[in-house]
C-alpha cells in the first residue's frame, strides 16, 4: 500500500522545547543581540567578527541541546508515513531526532560556506574567525540564509509541498518569508494541521485542523488524528 506523503512545516517553536531561543521571543532581540546586528548582510560587511562570533556561540547551544519529543514523534512517523520535514531551523535536531529527509530552507549551523559561494558548504569542525579562508581564497561565514538573502531552496520546498497529501504546520509564526507562503502551494483542500501554543492568522487555508498546544503535546494529538486517517 502507497504510504501518504505527509511535509511537515517546522519553525523556531519545536526547537524552543529543546532549549533552543529565537529573536522572537524576546521583542527582536537575539540572546541580547539585535537581530539586524548579527543575521543580515548589512551586519556581516559592518562587524563580520561579531558576526561569526554569534554564530559561533549558537553552534555551542546546538550542539549541547537534545531532540524533543516532537522531533521523535515526527521521525516515528515515518513508519507509516512517507514524511518530509522543510525547516526554518538552522539546528540538526531533526535529524538527531531520526528525521530521514529534512530540507533546511535557511541554511544550517554545521556547515560553512565561502563568502562567494552560496551553494558549496563545508562541515565544520572549528570556531569560524575573521581570516579563515575558504578553497577559493574568500573568508568563510556560516552557511545561513540571513535576512535579505535569497532562499536558495524555496524552489525545491515549493515542489515538495505541491505534491502533499497531508500538511502540518508546527511551531512557526507564518511571517518570516518566503517561508511562510508555502501554505500557498499545498494541493487544494488537503487535510493541514496547524500546532502552536499560539496559533497564527490562517484564515486563507481550508480543512485545517487547530491544535493550540505546545509542539511536544500537540504531536501526540497530531499522531491521534493521522493514524485515524488511515485506519488504525
Amino acid at each position: 500500500m502507497l504510504r501518504k506523503k505527509l511535509v511537515v512545516l517546522t519553525g523556531a517553536g519545536i526547537s524552543a522545547e529543546s532549549g533552543l531561543k529565537t529573536f522572537r521571543d524576546t521583542d527582536g532581540l537575539w540572546e541580547g543581540y539585535n537581530v539586524y546586528d548579527v543575521a543580515t548582510p548589512g551586519g556581516f560587511r559592518d562587524n563580520p567578527q561579531l558576526v561569526l562570533d554569534f554564530y559561533n556561540m549558537r553552534r555551542r547551544d546546538v550542539a549541547q541541546a537534545k531532540p524533543n519529543i516532537a522531533h521523535l514523534g515526527l521521525a516515528e512517523l515515518e513508519k507509516h508515513f512517507d514524511v518530509q520535514i522543510i525547516t526554518q531551523n538552522i539546528d540538526d535536531l531533526h535529524e538527531r531526532g531520526g528525521s530521514s529527509k529534512v530540507l533546511h530552507l535557511h541554511g544550517e549551523i554545521f556547515k560553512m560556506r565561502s563568502v562567494n559561494d552560496p551553494f558549496r558548504p563545508y562541515p565544520i569542525d572549528h570556531d569560524i574567525h575573521v581570516g579563515d579562508l575558504a578553497e577559493d581564497g574568500s573568508q568563510l561565514r556560516p552557511f545561513i540564509v540571513w535576512f535579505e538573502e535569497p532562499v536558495p531552496m524555496m524552489d525545491r520546498a515549493i515542489e515538495i509541498v505541491s505534491e502533499a497529501d497531508l500538511f502540518v504546520i508546527i511551531g512557526t509564526s507564518l511571517k518570516v518569508y518566503p517561508a511562510a507562503g508555502l501554505v500557498n502551494y499545498t494541493p487544494e483542500g488537503i487535510p493541514t494541521f496547524i500546532i502552536d501554543k499560539k496559533i497564527p492568522y490562517t484564515s486563507s487555508i481550508r480543512n485545517l485542523t487547530v491544535i493550540e498546544k505546545t509542539a511536544g503535546e500537540g504531536i501526540m494529538l497530531l499522531r491521534e488524528a493521522l493514524y485515524q486517517m488511515i485506519g488504525m
